[in-house]
């Protein structure tokens, strides 16, 4: 059975401050710190594309697992904003970048937050049905790219980066079954518009996030066969504090068990869980994990990983 071995990640060094920009959003310390959470945001260089910053997630990967690029016997690309005009896709250019063999099946899917968990499934089915042995799942969303940065609903929220996720035979984590949901009837609740920038309808979002994410996880958690009270940690998309917060409070569970752990550079779409899951990766308590993405679509996917 596929699974999790490794995760690489990369953040950018720039960091945008949101306490500098209290005056200009008219917002208080005390909504930086306890609504949206983020205390910055990461941004990447204006030279820096999608696939440079798969490149670096690769090269953090290989610092936790070395790996021959002649191994990879396919790599997904998770992006809705790929390098240049999105032709080719941007797993082709990794595929160079990386000099992975010719061998190596690669494409991209075109998911936001609920991105990651969508991912696995499908590098999970794609690797089993073929008889595929190693697999890279990349996520990279740099919304920087489609922000107005003085639209105060999306550049105090959304951060920049990448992970790197090594899919194998000999997992670290297993998954559980995974369950899937979609309404596009509110695909206007983030959507990138005529003018070229990303808008955000946040009341609507957070409502559609409290409503249906809490029950997916009672579900999945049901088909499954396990019980809330047996969930070592919930590793829930990092829309913003009050987001994780009121997902926990739904739940009944501890929001000790739901770390947000973004503060310090932002919602990075569908990296928001891998990067989240990078920085549990070797906690030892951790042996049964609720993974939850959600939002662009609107679209949700939810899992259970457990520790071999």
């Amino acid at each position: 059975m596929i699974g999790i071995k490794a995760i690489g990640k990369y953040l950018p060094d720039d960091r945008t401050s949101n306490f500098d920009r209290m005056d200009k959003f008219s917002m208080t310390a005390s909504f930086v710190r306890e609504k949206i959470g983020f205390t910055h945001v990461a941004l990447k260089t204006p030279d820096q594309d999608t696939s440079d910053l798969c490149e670096k997630a690769w090269v953090n990967l290989q610092e936790q697992e070395q790996i021959s690029t002649e191994e990879i016997e396919c790599m997904i690309v998770c992006t809705q904003n790929p390098d240049g005009h999105g032709l080719p896709h941007t797993s082709a250019i990794l595929h160079e970048k990386l000099s992975l063999s010719h061998e190596c099946a690669v494409f991209d899917i075109s998911l936001g937050c609920s991105g990651y968990v969508y991912g696995l499934s499908i590098i999970k089915s794609f690797m089993e049905s073929n008889g595929f042995h190693k697999g890279l799942l990349f996520t990279a969303d740099p919304y920087s790219k489609v922000m107005n940065h003085d639209d105060k609903k999306t550049a105090t929220l959304f951060g920049d980066g990448a992970t790197a996720t090594l899919l194998t035979e000999n997992p670290i984590f297993d998954f559980g079954n995974f369950v899937f949901g979609s309404d596009g009837s509110k695909k206007e609740g983030i959507i990138v518009k005529e003018d070229g920038h990303i808008h955000m309808n946040g009341r609507a979002v957070f409502a559609f996030t409290v409503r249906v994410i809490p029950n997916s996880i009672l579900k999945m958690l049901k088909i499954n066969g396990v019980k809330l009270e047996n969930i070592d940690r919930f590793l829930l998309h990092q829309g913003s504090l009050h987001i994780v917060n009121s997902i926990a409070d739904a739940l009944g569970v501890a929001r000790e068990k739901c770390p947000f752990n973004s503060a310090d550079f932002g919602n990075t779409v569908s990296s928001s869980v891998p990067m989240i899951l990078a920085q549990e990766f070797n906690n030892q308590k951790m042996k049964i994990a609720v993974l939850a993405g959600f939002g662009v679509g609107l679209s949700w996917g939810t899992t259970l990983i457990f520790r071999k």
